[in-house]
């Protein structure tokens, strides 16, 4: 049996201008996100669903689980395999269809890691651990697209 893991937040709107949800156009999407003794997270929707572009939409907050999770599983596996990264950082795309009823959902999440190791000769090994590394991913786990993994990988060497 596995072990169960609780996360908690709170989410707060913010975006009441007087009248609540009145009108389609009467509030704004804006709201708030925080949790135990961390910052605030500034959150709305995507700017083409009248959200406001200066803050995170839950679309990116999407992307970046999965980009942070893919990571964190990596790092992990590299240690394990005894691949020492001293660099990474990743730039996802995610493509989502909006049907015609407003509805959406994600087709896909591509990941574009750069990646720099000490030692050339684990180049190839460190590529595979993508694939590893997708397999045990909490969040990768959790959705139902797919996540796609083109590294790009280079040593100190």
């Amino acid at each position: 049996m596995g072990t169960y893991h609780t996360y908690l937040l709170n989410l707060i709107w913010t975006g009441n201008l007087g009248t609540g949800t009145e009108t389609y156009r009467g509030y704004t999407r804006d709201h708030t996100i925080s949790a135990n003794c961390k910052p605030n997270l500034l959150a709305s929707s995507d700017k083409a669903f009248r959200g406001n572009p200066e803050r995170y939409n839950p679309e990116e907050l999407l992307l970046a689980a999965v980009s942070s999770c893919h990571m964190l599983s990596y790092l992990h596996l590299c240690v394990v395999n005894k691949i020492v990264v001293v660099n990474y950082s990743d730039n996802p795309m995610g493509k989502m269809l909006e049907s015609p009823d407003g509805s959406g959902r994600f087709e896909e999440i591509c990941l574009y890691p750069t990646i720099i190791i000490t030692d050339k000769t684990m180049i190839q090994r460190a590529i595979e651990l993508h694939h590893e590394a997708n397999k045990v991913c909490f969040i990768a786990n959790s959705v139902n697209f797919p996540i796609r993994h083109f590294p790009t990988i280079s040593s100190v060497e």
